[in-house]
């Protein structure tokens, strides 16, 4: 990777984590997710910063951007886009939906219906939607910025298998300390710092980068690795359903872009390890006897990282 490419890297990491306090990691993640081309899920509790660190994001890039405020009245023709009959021409004009921008930021993604939700799946997983038998590309780069509270809450629904199975990260903000905290609050005294910030990449300094990182190199000992742990989630008796093959190829992503990030050409067995829990929480289903003692996804984090454990690591 070239000096002046890492730079930009920096340069965007910096530009968010002027208006996200004390969340290096959690940014960190955020643009592996996006020079991976994948799909970012962001889920705590309300207040944290989920929506703040999903809108930096797409400040930060030049691209189209729209937002949804998803609610349990909403349709999938309100996500997609719906004909309407034009009375002087005669004909039915399709009108798209939001879907149709580069940065979607989907926001309480889990308070409307798995109807509406499933109007996700095609735009996520391949890139366009099909709308009354007429299929449409999106632009690219595509990036949906969901942000969901917990499921324990009033008035949310459960993401299905499927849908989580797109996202190739979930991302927890967590509470501030109380110094970064207070920072937050000298900052918004007057005006929120996202509205100082400009542009640091367009979307043909996207699509390079996402095309650069498909270049990083993968030894075929940390592909073996990558598959031991793997095969782990598909035989631990802590789990009831393991990893599929879309979340092997989204940590062997994920993987390349985190070594992009931190201007290697090669990955390390360490990329890995520090992604399984992103790219692999949500995937997983934990056994019933064990999430039954806590919440779901702390469980499903502290099996994976049992599992991590217990995979040897290549030398």
């Amino acid at each position: 990777m070239i000096t002046a490419t890492a730079h930009r890297i920096s340069e965007l990491q910096q530009t968010i984590e002027s208006v996200i306090r004390g969340k290096s990691e959690t940014v960190h993640l955020a643009i592996v997710t996006l020079l991976a081309g994948g799909h970012l899920l962001v889920e705590d509790v309300p207040g944290v910063g989920k929506t703040t660190l999903a809108a930096t994001i797409a400040r930060c890039l030049d691209c189209s951007f729209q937002r949804v405020q998803f609610t349990s009245d909403m349709l999938p023709s309100d996500i997609v886009g719906v004909s309407v009959f034009n009375q002087h021409s005669g004909e039915f004009e399709f009108k798209p939906g939001p879907i149709f921008a580069n940065i979607i930021l989907a926001d309480e993604i889990n308070r409307t219906t798995p109807k509406t939700q499933s109007s996700l799946l095609e735009a996520m997983a391949e890139g366009r939607a099909t709308i009354e038998n007429q299929t449409y590309d999106l632009p690219r780069p595509f990036l949906v910025l969901a942000t969901q509270n917990p499921i324990e809450h009033h008035g949310t629904y459960p993401l299905p298998e499927s849908q989580l199975d797109r996202f190739l990260m979930r991302v927890r903000m967590g509470y501030p300390s109380i110094l970064e905290e207070k920072e937050i609050l000298r900052q918004q005294a007057h005006h929120h710092p996202i509205d100082r910030i400009s542009p640091v990449m367009n979307a043909e300094d996207v699509l390079d980068l996402q095309e650069e990182v498909k270049n990083v190199g993968v030894k075929d000992a940390l592909i073996d690795y990558l598959m031991d742990i793997v095969a782990a989630t598909r035989n631990s008796e802590m789990l009831e359903l393991g990893v599929s093959p879309r979340g092997s190829l989204a940590l062997y992503r994920a993987a390349q872009a985190m070594a992009y990030t931190e201007d290697r050409a090669f990955c390390i067995a360490d990329d890995i390890k520090r992604l399984v829990v992103p790219v692999f929480a949500h995937r997983v289903t934990v056994n019933s006897r064990y999430s039954n003692r806590q919440r779901t996804h702390d469980a499903a984090e502290q099996a994976l990282t049992e599992i991590i454990k217990s995979v040897r690591v290549p030398i």
